[in-house]
């Protein structure tokens, strides 16, 4: 289910180190990013008259060995820099050109694809002043932009802007995805992505969330081999009943739901019962929370389970401590709101906070949000792509809860659970589309599960 690997800053400079300790020089690695940056512009946007900024570090280096390739090729390729290179590979990559280098200026003049390779990754402050002003509107004046690495003026940990940034069509980096590549608001900036192999080793513990590969149903099984998901029911019915309904969509054997009244609208197959069986051996996931209200003694309840558990919603804000969830093989799904209740501020980039909340639980921790993380408290942590917009209306969170209980339940891992849960629920908004309610979300999880089967 890992998808593509993510590298921090300081982890990227690392795995670059290695590659040099292994005897790969640093401008080797250089001209490699450069021709790849210059593959996937030239596949992209065909043989159109093309601008490259360069700034004065490695980023910039990339610039210059990418400007020659696309030179090779044909293209009318002009370089504008801010200022002579300041490291002994960019110096290098300099040297290989054989054109002019203008000055960037006010007078610079843009070109139909202008290539951004100002400042990468590290950079953290943003670009000031005329800088600024000439990058904006270098950018603004072409029709293909294309940003080398992350797009300047993005912080590459946070997915920050640290000044003003352009939207861009296309981003390609190298060896890894970065962090910002996936996080808000920057994700947004920088088009499709592209992932370019220039030999390094990427071991990483962060990667990209990836359409799940789930294990085909066994012919001769039976409900409770596809897993029993045991939902309790609060002040507000109509929560539980998208959980329970989205649990049944995404492949549960048998739903139950514990009611002290009957709910209108649950389809047929799931079972309404009075009782709150919650320490029944055949529980695959018990889900609490959704539509829970102000009856923290569910919550109380659900803690006293030996199955494995889905907190979300309400069940979250009455935890209290989050030393309660130690030992509970839980999977919480906070929102920004829900998380700072229970964590408190916890010093660090989203992706740090959700490690840190999921050590201090013992759970994993489903971090919601224009950008969606899942973190296991061994630091493993992963990232969901950018989800439609259309996710953000109520109920939505009921469903994806209800998602992840099936996966659980079906056997997988909490950690593997979770993701597969926040790719479904992101592919189900997919196939449901703009007009979608969360009614019609969970309608459209079989489809998005269907992608799913081996």
């Amino acid at each position: 289910m890992s998808g593509r690997p993510i590298l921090t800053t300081q982890a990227m400079r690392d795995a670059e180190q290695a590659a040099v300790d292994r005897g790969t020089s640093v401008e080797q690695l250089m001209e490699r990013a450069g021709a790849a940056l210059a593959e996937a512009v030239y596949r992209f946007a065909g043989p159109v008259r093309a601008l490259v900024l360069c700034g004065p570090s490695n980023n910039g280096g990339d610039g210059y060995v990418a400007a020659r390739h696309l030179a090779a090729r044909g293209l009318d390729v002009r370089i504008a820099a801010t200022g002579n290179p300041n490291s002994e590979a960019a110096k290098w990559a300099r040297g290989q050109w054989n054109g002019d280098v203008e000055p960037l200026e006010d007078s610079t003049a843009s070109a139909p694809l202008v290539i951004d390779c100002l400042f990468g990754t590290g950079l953290k402050r943003g670009l000031e002043g005329a800088v600024l002003e000439r990058f904006l509107r270098l950018v603004s004046g072409a029709k293909i932009k294309v940003a080398c690495d992350v797009p300047s003026g993005v912080d590459s940990d946070s997915g920050a802007e640290l000044s003003e940034v352009p939207r861009f069509d296309m981003t390609v980096t190298f060896g890894a995805l970065k962090p910002a590549h996936l996080l808000h608001p920057a994700t947004h900036k920088c088009g499709r992505l592209v992932l370019a192999d220039i030999g390094i080793d990427a071991n990483a513990d962060w990667h990209e969330i990836a359409r799940p590969q789930l294990p085909a149903l066994d012919p001769g099984g039976h409900k409770y081999d596809r897993g029993l998901v045991h939902a309790l029911a609060g002040k507000m019915p109509g929560a539980i009943a998208l959980a329970a309904t989205a649990a049944a969509k995404a492949g549960a054997g048998y739903v139950r739901v514990s009611t002290s009244r009957s709910i209108d609208g649950l389809p047929s197959a799931i079972v309404q019962t009075d009782t709150a069986e919650v320490n029944d051996e055949r529980i695959g996931c018990l889900l609490v929370g959704p539509g829970m209200g102000d009856i923290p003694l569910l919550l109380t309840l659900a803690l006293t389970s030996r199955a494995p558990k889905v907190v979300d919603a309400d069940a979250i804000s009455h935890l209290g401590e989050p030393d309660r969830l130690k030992g509970q093989d839980a999977i919480i799904t906070p929102h920004e709101g829900e998380f700072r209740r229970l964590f408190g501020d916890i010093n660090g980039t989203k992706p740090e906070r959700a490690i840190e909340a999921a050590r201090r639980t013992g759970a994993v921790v489903v971090y919601k949000g224009a950008d969606t993380l899942v973190a296991a408290p061994d630091g493993r942590l992963a990232i969901r792509p950018p989800a439609p917009a259309w996710l953000a209306s109520a109920g939505t969170g009921d469903v994806l809860a209800g998602i992840i209980a099936a996966m659980r339940a079906r056997g997988l891992p909490a950690f593997e659970a979770a993701c597969a849960g926040a790719w479904l629920q992101a592919k189900a908004a997919e196939v449901a589309g703009p007009s979608m309610i969360a009614d019609d979300l969970a309608e459209a999880v079989p489809h998005a599960l269907s992608l799913c089967t081996n």
